[in-house]
């Protein structure tokens, strides 16, 4: 089952280069199983027992099951997002250098590792807007999907210190080249793609992706690679483990955020309402009051899922002596004394009564307490929805490449953790206080 799921995670990543393609996989998946859309738009009629989702900027989506017996009722809640860090390009992308070479003018969306962009086969993908003749502009999705551009390194004589440490200047260094003493025109090549006029072409949104394949490798299976590792390996098994749960006595939720790569502080990034007006409209189509809310929200809990940093082979002092991460080795629980990951005595405790149902292993993460660690969902999204939270991920290395690489095992405990997330029940029995029943 491990191979079979490792598998399945990167036929899923394959498809989506950018967030808008996982935010349209994810919402795929559902419609395949019979979840409704809403609009946010629109007026809300819910019944219990049905399923239903909501996108947001065509790249976040939450969905939601309601159960049947709610009195009262908790929020189970996964959260992972479907942003990677890549090259953007800018609204007037083409640079002609001598009139020979067409280069695409970018910007850097995220903290990637620059050096793992270069001397390799890249293509373009994002979304276009469209306007019909009606007027309306719609939204479609491009992936060009073939190797279109790249970007090459500088030879090692003429920058001989380059394996001395080098300083990547996104403005020189990383354009990619596109066409040559020909030229070349992306609008032209975009307005082919869609089948549609330059002139209908109001918008995009644009970003490079990795061409290299995904792989599952290593002596005997044991390690995967990748593109967008982080976060779509936890989009997939937060997915997989929503669909394949119920829960009579809860609302399961499903949020997959955009732009957590570069804060969150977006429309459809976690720092945004977003969550809090899904929870707060549920609970008010289905009847039920404010003081049902806040009581629904005490007894609530969520798992924000976002790689971790296993222990890298070649450099193992990078990671705490005693709370580090192996591939292969079980879902990591990560804690930040900073509270940049949420997960806390309680949550904590309630991760290891959940992994005890199905006996997940576990593993537990902290940065080393002399080196900065990265930010994720969790802290970002209880400033709008205060419910018990616990940080999690799968254990990855070379985090930011634009080809990571994880275990082939650890996508499945995720899956039955989230399964088990969903499944159980959990009610406040008292001060300080919490009843898990399945």
């Amino acid at each position: 089952m491990y191979r079979k799921i490792a598998e399945e995670t990167l036929a899923f990543i394959q498809k989506n280069p950018t967030a808008f393609h996982t935010a349209a996989s994810v919402q795929a998946a559902l419609e395949e199983a019979g979840y409704q859309e809403l609009l946010e738009s629109g007026v809300w009629t819910l019944e219990p027992g049905k399923n239903y989702y909501v996108c947001r900027n065509g790249s976040s989506i939450i969905a939601f099951q309601t159960g049947t017996d709610l009195e009262p009722y908790s929020f189970h809640i996964a959260a992972a997002h479907t942003d990677s860090p890549s090259f953007k390009l800018k609204e007037y992308a083409a640079h002609t250098v001598g009139e020979t070479y067409t280069t695409l003018n970018v910007e850097g969306y995220g903290g990637m590792i620059c050096s793992t962009w270069l001397d390799r086969p890249l293509s373009i993908a994002g979304r276009a807007l469209v306007q019909q003749e009606d007027g309306c502009i719609v939204t479609k999705l491009v992936n060009f999907d073939r190797d279109l551009v790249l970007i090459p390194s500088v030879a090692i004589h003429m920058n001989r210190s380059v394996n001395e440490g080098y300083a990547y200047n996104k403005q020189v260094d990383m354009l990619p080249l596109f066409a040559g003493e020909e030229g070349g025109s992306l609008s032209a090549l975009l307005a082919k793609e869609l089948d549609t006029a330059e002139g209908q072409i109001l918008g995009s949104d644009l970003f490079l992706y990795n061409r290299d394949k995904p792989t599952v490798w290593g002596c005997n299976g044991e390690f995967l690679s990748s593109g967008r590792l982080d976060d779509q390996q936890c989009v997939f098994a937060a997915l997989r483990g929503f669909l394949g749960a119920s829960n009579r006595r809860s609302v399961n939720v499903l949020a997959c955020f955009d732009n957590e790569e570069v804060g969150s502080g977006t429309k459809q990034g976690a720092a945004s309402t977003f969550l809090q007006d899904i929870l707060r409209r549920i609970n008010s189509a289905l009847g039920k009051g404010e003081e049902d809310y806040l009581r629904a929200l005490a007894s609530s809990f969520m798992l924000s899922a976002d790689n971790a940093h296993a222990v890298h082979p070649n450099h193992p002092e990078h990671s705490d002596a005693e709370n580090r991460v192996y591939l292969n080795a079980g879902v990591a629980v990560k804690s930040h004394a900073g509270q940049k990951y949420t997960t806390d005595g309680m949550s904590a405790a309630i991760v290891r009564a959940l992994a005890k149902q199905r006996d997940i292993p576990l593993q537990f993460f902290a940065n080393r307490s002399d080196m900065a660690g990265g930010s994720t969902l969790g802290n970002i999204a209880m400033t709008h929805v205060p419910v018990k939270c616990a940080d999690v991920g799968l254990p990855q290395l070379a985090m930011h490449s634009c080809y990571e690489t994880a275990g082939t095992k650890d996508t499945w405990y995720m899956v039955q953790l989230m399964e088990a997330l969903f499944s159980s029940h959990f009610e406040e029995a008292g001060a300080g206080a919490l009843r898990i029943t399945e």
